[in-house]
């Protein structure tokens, strides 16, 4: 099976835009692949943490990169149960 990944930039968005942003990008993708989201909120690594708790999707990284942050997620699949 092939994954793909998709990137987005929600540079110079503030919470909880670079969530929402993502929330949709998770829709549209195919469990399993991966969203890289670009961003610069410094509140978004904790914000990311958060939400892939709530939802299951599994972080994968956070890294730093000039002036902010690509985070990973591994979108879960429909028979993964959410993390309670």
């Amino acid at each position: 099976m092939t994954f793909s990944t998709k990137i987005i930039d929600a540079t110079g968005l503030l919470c909880p835009l670079p969530v929402l942003r993502a929330r949709k990008a998770l829709g549209v993708i195919s469990a399993g692949d991966v969203l890289e989201i670009n961003v610069t909120d410094k509140n978004a690594p904790a914000d990311f943490r958060a939400f892939c708790g709530e939802t299951g999707h599994e972080l994968l990284n956070i890294i730093d990169i000039g002036g902010g942050h690509r985070i990973s997620i591994r979108k879960r699949s429909a028979n993964e149960k959410k993390r309670t």
